[in-house]
């Protein structure tokens, strides 16, 4: 299946340069999201645009597939690539570029529970206590599954009329892993911290 992954934003918020291109213990986040999906046996597919000129280069550089969005929006940069590269009517991941803990399990498990759910799209969902327990803000939320929780920013979408409403599971992952989506400076030093303590025991 392919896999979309977002990177034309200027992460303002961040205020680091291109935040793709961020370092995450001594590695590009986008690296790391890239990686996931690869070892998970999906094609990737980097989408940048005219604000992330860096990270274009980088993909070049490391002979990553690249598509060059217009950087109209989020929704409509997915909408494009879909179109360009020839996946009307078939089903797609989108994954933000910001999620360094993101790993090939966490990948399989979201397409399976798709798969068995035999709907159209995916939205996955992370408790919003899990975040604030990391000391990670959250910005937007819903009720899953009875639990106050907040965009993953992973999804499964089949592409063909993308602006119209999808049947979509909303699928709840208690995993801590997907607490990390990298907004600011303070995020990126809990991240590094979570990392590094990994690695050692």
């Amino acid at each position: 299946m392919l896999a979309l992954i977002m990177a034309g934003g200027q992460g303002s918020r961040l205020r680091m340069g291109e935040k793709p291109l961020v370092t995450v213990c001594g590695r590009p986040m986008l690296s790391y999201v890239i990686d996931a999906f690869s070892s998970a046996g999906h094609e990737v597919v980097v989408v940048a645009s005219h604000r992330t000129p860096f990270t274009r280069n980088w993909c070049r550089a490391m002979g990553i597939t690249l598509y060059e969005a217009e950087g109209l929006g989020y929704v409509e940069d997915i909408g494009a690539a879909a179109e360009v590269l020839g996946e009307r009517g078939a089903p797609f991941f989108t994954c933000v570029s910001d999620l360094p803990c993101l790993a090939p399990d966490i990948v399989a498990a979201v397409e399976d529970a798709w798969r068995r759910a035999g709907v159209p799209a995916c939205s996955t969902w992370v408790p919003r206590d899990l975040c604030e327990e990391h000391g990670c803000r959250t910005q937007y939320e819903e009720v899953v599954d009875g639990t106050p929780a907040v965009p993953a920013g992973i999804n499964i979408l089949t592409a063909g009329d993308l602006d119209a409403p999808q049947e979509e599971l909303w699928l709840l992952l208690h995993d801590r892993r997907l607490a990390f989506n990298i907004n600011t400076r303070e995020e990126l030093a809990l991240v590094q911290e979570y990392l590094r303590r990994k690695r050692v025991s």
